[in-house]
């Protein structure tokens, strides 16, 4: 399996590029929820949690 840090370094244990530079991938929140899995299951999630907790304690 390979590192970051191997995948960033040349041969020499130097790295050629700087990982943290221009040339990254970023993404707003909005299109981070739009296309994360883990985003969408999260409202479920929390839904579940709240009838959980109502089941258990009562209407809150």
């Amino acid at each position: 399996m390979t590192t970051v840090v191997d995948a960033t370094e040349d041969g020499e244990g130097a790295a050629d590029r700087d990982p943290f530079g221009d040339d990254r991938i970023e993404l707003d929140d909005a299109e981070l929820r739009r296309t994360s899995p883990t985003a969408w299951l999260s409202g479920v999630v929390s839904a579940l949690d709240d009838i959980g907790n109502r089941l258990t304690y009562g209407r809150r």
